[in-house]
């Protein structure tokens, strides 16, 4: 079982930007495909975005098209969020997470079975 731990969450200004990381440990997620996903109060864990195993990306919600971009270092067992030009309403708990072996992007959270604790994304306008 691959262990995930996220950082990088803080708290930002409108237009601002962050880069979450997220680091593996375990065994290597070279084979998973990844996601970043998000959680707001009293809301759903919505994905955000998502890279497979062979590099391909997948964004999710049109909220965040164009501004989000994941990236995945795999020799370095490293999956990244980069985030620019944030708003309030991307205020969210972010959580990295990783899918079965060879098996493609999934936009839900059902599919992956491997999560880090989450780090808080906060925007203030």
């Amino acid at each position: 079982q691959v262990q995930l731990a996220e950082s990088g969450g803080g708290l930002v200004q409108v237009g601002g930007s962050l880069r979450l990381a997220c680091a593996a440990s375990g065994r290597t997620f070279s084979s998973d495909p990844l996601g970043w996903f998000r959680q707001a109060p009293e809301k759903e864990r919505e994905f955000v975005a998502g890279v497979s195993w062979v590099g391909s990306r997948t964004c999710g919600a049109d909220s965040v098209k164009g501004r989000f971009t994941i990236s995945r270092d795999n020799a370095k067992n490293t999956v990244h969020l980069q985030m620019n030009s944030l708003k309030p309403e991307d205020t969210a708990v972010y959580y990295c997470a990783a899918g079965r072996p060879y098996t493609g992007t999934s936009l839900s959270p059902h599919d992956y079975d491997n999560w880090g604790q989450g780090t808080q994304v906060t925007v203030s306008s």
